[in-house]
């Protein structure tokens, strides 16, 4: 599958990630992205930046040689109607949005809840990707939240991390095939990110790809094929 973008990574503004913004665009540059999106993480993430941070970011040049650069936010969603920890201020600042669901933020919920906590942070319009769905600490109906992304044009995201071996994330590889069954079924259309929190992982999407072949899922739902299908939800 041809890849060409990366939109989920952060830097040391985050505050537990381990490169600046200069090797995260080096990093993205050597391996031939066309695209990356840098979306540190909002208030209520323990040691990140301040919401000052996203409000300077036209001193950030947005084209570096042949790698275009956008600036987000990776948002968390705060109680269980979908409210967010970023001010309609920063929401103006930023060119799109990752709504997430954190433990270190908000406790799960019901299924009900979690569900609806994910469908109201969509009903933003900037918020255009949801983070880690698969995240089986916050059970959710599949089903619902996979034709809602499509009704509110919000792209469901293949974390990365989430399938790493490493990783924390519950029953991810179980949840997210059956997310991507739906989304076959439905015709609703993912992203695949990294969630890079280091230089080398920038791009790094291994885990989703072999996940992906090894299902034969339609690359034609997936918009890292293509820049101009990403930016049909960030314009």
């Amino acid at each position: 599958m041809i890849d060409v973008l990366d939109a989920h990574m952060h830097t040391i503004a985050s505050g537990h990630a381990y490169s600046t913004l200069n090797e995260m665009i080096a990093s993205g540059k050597k391996k031939n992205l066309k695209l990356i999106g840098i979306t540190e993480h909002t208030n209520k993430m323990p040691g990140t930046c301040h919401e000052i941070y996203f409000c300077n970011f036209k001193v950030i040049p947005r084209h570096q040689d042949d790698i275009e650069i956008r600036m987000g936010a990776e948002i968390n969603i705060i109680n269980y109607y979908g409210n967010m920890d970023l001010s309609e201020k920063g929401f103006s600042k930023i060119d799109y949005g990752i709504a997430s669901l954190h433990d270190i933020c908000i406790d799960p919920g019901s299924q009900e809840e979690n569900t609806n906590a994910i469908i109201g942070a969509m009903k933003h319009p900037k918020v255009k990707i949801i983070g880690h769905p698969d995240n089986g600490y916050y059970p959710v109906n599949y089903e619902k939240i996979v034709l809602a992304a499509k009704e509110y044009h919000v792209l469901l995201e293949l974390n990365n991390s989430s399938l790493n071996p490493l990783g924390e994330r519950l029953n991810s590889r179980d949840n997210m095939k059956t997310m991507l069954k739906l989304c076959q079924k439905h015709q609703t259309e993912l992203i695949i990110d990294s969630d890079a929190h280091i230089a080398d992982d920038v791009g790094n999407h291994k885990y989703v790809h072999e996940l992906l072949d090894n299902l034969n899922f339609p690359e034609e739902l997936i918009v890292n094929t293509s820049v101009d299908k990403f930016k049909k939800y960030i314009k």
